[in-house]
């Protein structure tokens, strides 16, 4: 059974509350009874995209398997590459492919410079079309902004546009299992061009749905967010017929 675990939004921002949550989801990942096949951080890893909150998150990511990142709207590139991956500073977009034990982690960079909304580069598509036909097994695709609307207005307001080019990309691809998405701060599963879409949570907050008590909050009573829900994880079962099973973790936390 492949295991691979998927987290998203940590907000590290020097401060004690983001570094104690997100400490607890990686304590909680070390002492599984054996290790995930991979970590998936779908961006926002740092909340003013400062080198000093890289350094934090490359600590924090110490695991003994591999911990692969791709970049949120609050991130930063050319810190994010210099400081968390070791490359020279670009600010070209930081795409990143593995293969896991036969399976193929596309992790795409959906990030406009300087804007919330997200956009993949005909860069990238290109680059995600290449790698994904030079892998003949299964595959997860992952990026930070969700291709489609989900019900939570803060996020789809800035949400992926440009979508149809990404859904050419993917009919080209049936073997890819499962789209990975973060930006919405709460766990989600939807379909995007008949491919199974799993959104994180947010490991530094949650977000709320419109019908939920609070969502009416105005930003400067703390905005449409739970800052009390626990941080958490998913973990993608991808079994040997390709199908996907995704699991909701809540990590204990008393911070």
């Amino acid at each position: 059974m492949k295991v691979f675990a998927h987290l998203s939004d940590l907000h590290l921002d020097g401060g004690e509350r983001a570094d104690a949550r997100a400490a607890a989801v990686l304590d909680w990942l070390r002492n599984l009874t054996r290790p995930v096949e991979a970590v998936l951080v779908t961006g926002d890893i740092a909340d003013h995209g400062l080198p000093a909150e890289y350094r934090r998150a490359a600590e924090l990511f110490a695991y003994p398997a591999p911990v692969l990142t791709c970049p949120g709207n609050h991130d930063v590139r050319e810190a994010f590459r210099e400081t968390l991956l070791g490359e020279p500073a670009s600010a070209a977009p930081v795409n990143v492919a593995k293969d896991v034990n036969g399976v193929l982690l596309a992790l795409c960079d959906s990030t406009i410079p300087g804007e919330g909304a997200g956009y993949l580069e005909d860069s990238t598509l290109a680059w995600l079309d290449e790698t994904l036909a030079a892998h003949a097994g299964p595959a997860f695709v992952a990026f930070h902004h969700p291709p489609l609307e989900v019900g939570v207005p803060l996020v789809d307001a800035i949400r992926q546009t440009g979508e149809d080019r990404l859904a050419e990309v993917l009919h080209r691809h049936p073997r890819v299992a499962a789209v990975l998405c973060g930006h919405v701060h709460t766990g989600a599963a939807t379909t995007f061009a008949g491919v199974p879409v799993r959104i994180a949570p947010g490991v530094v907050s949650g977000s709320l749905l419109p019908i939920e008590p609070g969502a009416d909050r105005g930003w400067a009573e703390g905005g449409p967010l739970d800052f009390d829900r626990p941080p958490s994880v998913l973990l993608h079962v991808l079994h040997d017929d390709g199908r996907v099973t995704t699991h909701l973790r809540e990590v204990p936390f008393s911070g």
